[in-house]
């Protein structure tokens, strides 16, 4: 049993059930069995997803034809973890006077670096230390990244798929070497973080979201893909950029543009039909277009749209417990909505939803719900008056019968609606840097309620609506506040502290991903996203809510995770769309018990450690 390690876990109903019952389907197993390869020496060493570098042991060096080829003193994981924080320790030196951002590209770079050499410890690394390299492989850092890519670029990583290769698309997914792939996440490149187009280089993105749901949701490296699908740019810089490595020509529109996308997502489920797509920054105009595309006939979702509007939900669900309220006084907040692009409308679609279901979940409650909002763009407060509304914002679209009470009108400003409507929570999904001016907080410091809430979540940092410093020394010490990405806690004085929650998509979509995956379940269903919310918005205990803390800490990824897809996976056997996961089919998934359930999703996460290789010559 030395290269086959198992162990066999069993409740006490499945003991019971296995009497009588098939033992396997009962069974949860989990194994650390050997990984059989074709090859030996250098190539070995120069695979990322076989390579352990110098911990390789002296056993596995003679089996494997490595002797000689690495240096001779074997070293464990730890000391291999502590070569590289010396690294990073260097870098932090070296940089220690220069700009934030020369610092934070520079340990991207060495992480990125490991990634290409040794995948299983770069994971190990990133897991154990999640909240510390997390805003360097994602949020903030990736968006400096896809800004420089281009320039940054050495090596390929995911696929790419162009307007030069239509018609080609259904034999090119088989280039990929993985006949089997869980979870992939593509994006156009249009509307990366707030930043704008930025074309090709938006596949960062997709990779940085990928590690996430490998460290967070333990979806197996070797199952993942970044795809960046490029119908051109409209970015004038990068038209003229010599070292841009994208089509230089403008974008496709219209049909041309969805039938590349219909011919992209028709080849990669024709290869591999279980597999999960997440849509990833595609600008408003088609996010939620493709989404209602494709939703119902594919296992996909929109993380801007869907993901942002469930961390939003929590987060305005725990605001309602930091006022010490129930649940049933969600559907009395009087919430203003600083966006109407497609974060916007998810959080309000998302958000009326829930509304809707904690009044009755009728018809009355529905329309009930809408009253709740007031919906401003770049042209003021949105009313039925407006000339052109987009269709998705039109349900949110104040009736002039109703705000003539608030002395308000078509195209009323920010600072007005504020001043007027008094709002519990003022949520900003603008991109807008520095949208909540002084003038702004000044207005919702006449907030009607006990615990006025201030999310700021536009990414990155540079277009958060607010600093936690402003919202705190203007508004009062008794706000929420929550951003996108992350700001350090404020030191309000006298031992008191102002915290800072981050309110960010990472915290919903590894564990929607899991939980999708792990029930076998034929689509993403609304009633599983809001689980999925539901789940978040419950995690923090009442202590912690009441001090202002609505979020968890990322260090907690890794568990929470796990919770939100036990909640995913029970929402779609509820909604008989489960249909099973490799040996646990759909029948046996739904004789399990929450506990079971979370048993389950445990035992298929991947988990960092190097296998036993065994070489076999085909």
């Amino acid at each position: 049993m030395s290269n086959l390690y198992c162990q066999i876990r069993l409740s006490s109903n499945q003991i019971k059930g296995v009497l009588y019952k098939n033992l396997r389907s009962f069974i949860t197993i989990e194994c650390h069995r050997p990984t059989i390869l074709n090859k030996k020496g250098v190539d070995i060493l120069h695979n990322p997803w076989f390579n352990k570098g110098t911990s390789f042991s002296l056993t596995e060096r003679d089996r494997l034809d490595l002797r000689g080829l690495l240096p001779p003193n074997v070293q464990t994981e730890q000391q291999q973890i502590e070569r590289f924080k010396t690294d990073l320790e260097k870098i932090e030196m070296n940089y220690m006077d220069g700009p934030s951002d020369t610092v934070t590209l520079a340990k991207w770079r060495i992480l990125n670096r490991l990634h290409d050499r040794n995948e299983t410890m770069y994971y190990k690394i990133l897991t154990k230390q999640i909240k510390e390299f997390a805003p360097i492989v994602y949020t903030p850092t990736v968006g400096l990244v896809c800004q420089k890519y281009s320039g940054l670029f050495r090596r390929p990583r995911g696929m790419y798929f162009s307007a030069a290769d239509r018609g080609e698309m259904m034999a090119m997914v088989y280039n990929w070497p993985a006949d089997q792939v869980d979870m992939i996440v593509v994006t156009d490149g249009s509307r990366i973080m707030g930043l704008g187009d930025l074309g090709v280089q938006g596949i960062g993105i997709a990779i940085g979201k990928l590690d996430l749901y490998v460290a967070a949701a333990g979806i197996n490296p070797q199952r993942v893909l970044p795809i960046m699908i490029d119908v051109g740019t409209n970015n004038e810089t990068l038209l003229t950029d010599p070292l841009y490595l994208g089509l230089q020509e403008n974008r496709l529109e219209g049909d041309e543009y969805i039938s590349i996308i219909d011919e992209l997502m028709e080849a990669l489920f024709n290869r591999w039909p279980h597999v999960i797509v997440q849509f990833e920054d595609f600008q408003h105009k088609w996010a939620s277009m493709l989404l209602e595309r494709y939703r119902n006939t594919y296992r996909m979702f929109n993380d801007d749209v869907q993901g942002t509007a469930g961390v939003a939900v929590a987060g305005l669900l725990g605001a309602v417990r930091a006022q010490e309220k129930m649940m049933i006084d969600f559907p009395k907040q009087n919430i203003v909505v600083a966006g109407a692009g497609s974060a916007g409308v998810g959080v309000l679609k998302a958000a009326r939803r829930t509304m809707a279901r904690i009044l009755g979940n009728n018809k009355h409650a529905f329309q009930s719900a809408r009253h709740q909002f007031w919906v401003v763009d770049v042209n003021g407060l949105i009313t039925e008056d407006r000339e052109s509304i987009d269709d998705d914002v039109k349900p949110f679209a104040k009736k002039v019968s109703d705000i003539r009470c608030w002395r308000l009108r078509e195209g009323a400003s920010l600072r007005e609606v504020v001043q007027e409507v008094k709002p519990d929570v003022l949520l900003g999904l603008s991109a807008v840097g520095g949208l909540f001016s002084k003038e702004i907080l000044e207005a919702f410091r006449g907030s009607t309620s006990t615990r006025p809430t201030i999310f700021a979540l536009s990414n990155p940092t540079t277009n958060a609506e607010c600093t936690p410093e402003e919202a705190f020394s203007i508004v009062g010490k008794n706000i929420i506040y929550a951003s996108g990405s992350l700001f350090k806690d404020v030191d309000l004085g006298n031992g008191e502290i102002g915290y800072c929650n981050q309110g960010n998509n990472m915290y919903l979509f590894p564990g929607i991903g899991l939980g999708t995956l792990l029930s076998g379940s034929r689509i993403i269903s609304d009633g599983m996203l809001q689980a999925a919310a539901e789940c978040l918005a419950e995690y923090m205990s009442e202590d912690e809510v009441v001090k202002g803390i609505i979020f968890p800490p990322l260090s907690s990824i890794r568990d929470i995770t796990k919770k939100v897809a036990v909640a995913v996976i029970s929402e779609a056997i509820k909604e008989d769309l489960a249909e099973g996961y490799r040996e646990m089919n759909s029948r046996d998934l739904k004789r399990l018990n929450k506990e079971e359930i979370l048993l389950h999703v445990e035992n298929n996460m991947w988990k960092p450690d190097y296998p036993t290789l065994i070489y076999k010559n085909d």
